[in-house]
């Protein structure tokens, strides 16, 4: 046996020697007991996910024995089962293999699985079973006519039953002796047993009475009660195919051709040929097939199915492009970035779906009552059968009421109540611009109280302007190359401000040095033979930078909301150099956002690093609640464990690399699209466009989402608690219980698809 698989060390070659273990079940418990051990000491064991796509299951008792067979698998850390996409998420250590393992597992338990590849791969067409329907209820109609009062013959009633029970419904045989195989039941044991128990009963009636006369036989209720089924598992799949259709649509946007320039020449080729650096033509209304950056053109570009941006935005050279966004009406070359599964398509493709095969976490509560619901069942229409049968003698309505408990208490509306409901949110949620990277954010954020907000890049442009730059010396011109030298190299909107400034006065700047930034505090480099720090006031006082000189300026600068940065030379004696300062212009949507929190019982609270006076002009003209200033990367998170500490829901919204933390402390984390790749890995939820407004959009999507989720399962538990001792009591018969199971699993995937009608606020 081998326990390395979750063995961690702090050299390569060390190994670890288990004795004493004698099967597969002790490998196990040693992985535990040393994942446990790593987690204890405040480590995590690193994993790797795997996704499956598991076919045949039917109900949540299959779900729940998909997962104990996954999970009994050596290295597997956690296994996430969902029956309305059929895909099963299993997390691995990392030094595992267990692909083959995993699929043997499923395959031992009586369903089919396989390694699911390609995120971008299209969706497998809709099986057409609704042939086997129709025959179905062609021969099943006949057999109703005696409850009209028109007479047929018995053999006649046999002969239109028994192609119903053993060849159309075999599928119920086939899966139901799989699962007995396994040790367990599921949804189609139960209708086999119920409606064999009908059939068998009839025929023995049939060969008993029907040489004296038309026996009275109950062929109706057993075939009936499988075209039922069969019809409700047909709609279930069509309904369940439209909750997909989020992931469809933009699978379908990926072009399978691009045009590339090679050699001065355009040439068509397949869209898995293109490659990195080549230039794409892209003309007027055709679809960009990769992501990439303009280097020739200017054209508008429709992205609405991939931002939910309703206008097309008008690209020039410099702009980025997004692969399956729509070009307008100018010529475009585009310079290929990112292609197959590291393109942003199929980075949303992978998001959504990952959403969708993801459990919410009141869907564990669902999978712990259903793994026990088949057994309990089939003990009940065990009672039933005894206690009608011995208590009144009548062994044909016993049997009849044990086949309608059987029947009525099929759980796959149980299984379909949550899944459904994820998968028509996080839906929705993608074609109006909202990424819902997981099923536990779409279900925690409709209980969110407090919405905190980073600044900049968020309620602001994030493309701040240099708007006063003075020197100490009155050289506002040598203050500002220095400045430009210092972050000539740097990506932040402030050094970007600073670089435009300088590039457009024409200033010539110089090189610098061992350049460094320094987290929350600003940024240090050699220029020239001077040692030039630039950064905030905390920074500046922890170098005993002396501010006393444009400390009244820089206050009135801060009342205005502006930002203002210092720079220093430290080459002796600390020396202020002088100080910028910037402006940074909110968002034209963040203050309706604001608003539209507030009327949602929502509180906000700004975290900025600002200087209070530039984060309170902000907060002032927007109408948040509660300003938190001055605050370091690392000191967000902190706040944001305070706030949920005094028992508030926090959702953090942020956009840059020092929000992840935070973003990640969050109750739920909302990444801004144009913020770093970063934020959007620690977030749980990411806007695809610069719109805060999709902050309560997203909230509001997650409470009708989670709405949906309770009503539904309030009708999967009522039909069957209603129903199952109705059925007992002999006041259902098999036919309407059949009827009334269909009509709950159709129930519950319609009400889930009323979500798609959800419109949203922000166009």
């Amino acid at each position: 046996m081998n326990a390395s698989a979750v063995a961690a060390s702090t050299s390569p070659g060390l190994r670890l020697q288990v004795s004493g273990m004698t099967c597969a079940s002790c490998v196990r418990r040693v992985e535990k007991a040393l994942a446990a051990a790593v987690r204890k000491a405040g480590y995590e064991v690193a994993t790797r996910e795997v996704v499956l796509d598991v076919a045949g299951m039917t109900c949540a008792s299959c779900v729940a024995r998909v997962e104990k067979a996954l999970k009994a698998v050596p290295g597997v850390a956690s296994a996430d089962v969902n029956l309305a996409t059929e895909m099963a998420e299993v997390r691995v250590s990392e030094r595992a293999d267990p692909a083959a393992s995993l699929v043997a597992a499923v395959e031992r338990a009586g369903y089919h699985a396989s390694i699911e590849h390609d995120e971008t791969a299209p969706t497998p067409p809709l099986p057409r079973d609704g042939w086997r329907v129709a025959l179905a209820a062609a021969l099943s109609l006949p057999l109703m006519l005696p409850m009209l009062g028109w007479p047929l013959d018995g053999w006649l009633q046999f002969a239109l039953a028994t192609p119903v029970q053993f060849f159309l419904g075999a599928r119920f045989y086939r899966s139901g002796w799989k699962a007995l195989r396994a040790g367990s039941g599921n949804m189609d044991l139960l209708v086999a047993i119920g409606t064999s128990a009908g059939w068998g009963l009839s025929t023995w009636l049939l060969l008993r009475h029907g040489a004296h006369g038309t026996a009275h036989t109950y062929f109706e209720a057993a075939a009936v009660v499988i075209t039922l089924v069969l019809l409700g598992k047909w709609l279930e799949s069509r309904a369940k195919r439209q909750t997909t259709q989020a992931i469809r649509a933009l699978q379908a946007l990926r072009p399978e051709r691009a045009r590339v320039r090679r050699e001065g020449a355009d040439v068509d080729v397949a869209i898995a040929q293109v490659r990195v650096d080549d230039v794409i033509v892209v003309r007027p209304g055709e679809r960009l097939p990769v992501d990439g950056r303009v280097i020739d053109g200017a054209s508008h570009v429709d992205e609405s199915l991939i931002t939910g941006e309703s206008l097309p935005v008008a690209k020039h050279a410099g702009d980025a492009v997004t692969g399956g966004a729509v070009n307008g009406e100018g010529l475009l070359l585009v310079r290929t970035t990112a292609v197959g599964a590291e393109s942003t398509l199929a980075r949303i493709v992978r998001l959504v779906a990952s959403a969708q095969a993801k459990k919410a976490p009141i869907q564990r509560l669902v999978d712990r009552v259903s793994a026990v619901f088949v057994p309990v069942v089939l003990v009940l229409a065990l009672v039933t059968l005894l206690g009608w049968g011995l208590g009144s003698g009548d062994w044909e309505r016993a049997i009849l009421d044990a086949v309608a408990v059987l029947v009525i208490a099929c759980p796959c509306a149980l299984g379909l109540a949550t899944p459904t409901a994820i998968m028509a949110g996080t839906g929705v949620a993608a074609r109006h611009g909202i990424l819902i990277k997981d099923a536990e954010a779409l279900e925690t954020a409709h209980a969110v109280t407090i919405v905190a907000f980073d600044k900049t890049g968020t309620l602001t442009e994030g493309r701040p302007e240099l708007l006063a730059c003075e020197a100490d010396d009155g050289d506002a011109t040598a203050l500002l190359a220095a400045s430009a030298a210092l972050q000539a190299g740097s990506e932040h909107p402030l050094a970007r401000a600073v670089i435009a400034t300088a590039q457009r006065d024409g200033l010539a700047v110089p090189q610098a040095a061992d350049v460094r930034a320094v987290p929350g505090r600003g940024i240090s480099a050699t220029v020239g033979a001077r040692a030039l720090r630039l950064g905030s006031t905390r920074w500046m006082q922890e170098l005993n930078v002396d501010l006393a000189a444009l400390r009244a300026r820089a206050e009135a600068l801060q009342a205005q909301g502006r930002t203002v940065s210092w720079v220093a030379d430290v080459s002796s004696a600390p020396k202020l150099l002088g100080l910028l300062a910037f402006g940074d212009a909110p968002r034209p949507s963040a203050a309706a956002a604001v608003q539209r929190l507030h009327a949602m019982g929502v509180r906000t609270v700004l975290i900025s690093g600002d200087h209070r006076g530039s984060a309170e002009a902000v907060a002032k003209a927007l109408g948040i609640d509660e300003v938190r200033a001055q605050v370091l990367p690392q000191d967000k998170a902190a706040i944001v464990a305070a706030l949920k500490a005094g028992g508030a829901r926090v959702a953090m919204v942020g956009d840059g690399i020092n929000d992840a933390p935070a973003l990640a402390a969050a109750d739920v984390g909302i990444a801004m699209g144009s913020g770093t790749d970063v934020a959007m890995h620690a977030a749980g939820i990411t806007l695809m466009r610069g719109d805060v407004g999709l902050v309560a959009d997203a909230i509001e999507l997650s409470r009708r989402s989670t709405a949906k989720i309770r009503q539904n399962l309030f009708w999967a538990f009522a039909y069957n608690v209603v129903g199952i001792p109705l059925a007992a009591f002999g006041l259902l018969q098999p036919v309407i219980a059949g009827a009334a199971m269909a009509f709950s699993s159709v129930s519950v995937v319609s009400n889930a698809l009323l979500l798609r009608r959800w419109k949203g606020t922000v166009r």
